[in-house]
């Protein structure tokens, strides 16, 4: 079994997975959708992907601002979530992804992506650090 973990954008899904022993998220693909609020086809591809990786349970970043406040994009995360659990049947964990953006363009900048290719892995890098996160913060509480 895997964790899948996910990166929601306005137009892209970034999708990560980790291993079957839970240790490493490896960032795996992006989900496009020409409108924000068009939504069927990117769950209808998680699905697919839960399936295929017999995926336990979900990791969504949550975007809240520097103060722990939530603003317009953690809520449409939220729904989100919502939708997701409902299609999928799985949990969905919820995950502070502050800055897991900027991480993800300084990991590319230091193995030397140019610039103009960086948008074509942003969003996958994003997720996986995301889940990364999620599994070494699980690792952490296992191990006390």
């Amino acid at each position: 079994m895997r964790i899948m973990g996910l990166d929601f954008g306005s137009k892209t899904v970034g999708v990560a997975m980790s291993d079957s022993l839970h240790m490493i998220a490896q960032p795996l693909e992006i989900i496009r959708r020409k409108e924000a609020n068009k939504l069927r086809q990117t769950l209808a591809r998680i699905e697919e992907l839960a399936v295929e990786y017999e995926v336990e349970e979900i990791v969504l970043g949550l975007p809240l601002n520097m103060d722990d406040s939530e603003g317009e994009r953690a809520l449409l995360t939220r729904e989100f979530e919502e939708k997701l659990a409902r299609r999928t049947g799985l949990p969905v964990i919820m995950w502070d992804e502050r800055l897991t953006t900027v991480e993800a363009d300084h990991a590319m900048i230091e193995a030397g992506i140019r610039r103009e290719n960086r948008k074509e892995y942003v969003d996958k890098i994003a997720a996986a650090l995301i889940l990364q996160s999620y599994l070494d913060n699980r690792s952490a509480k296992d191990g006390e």
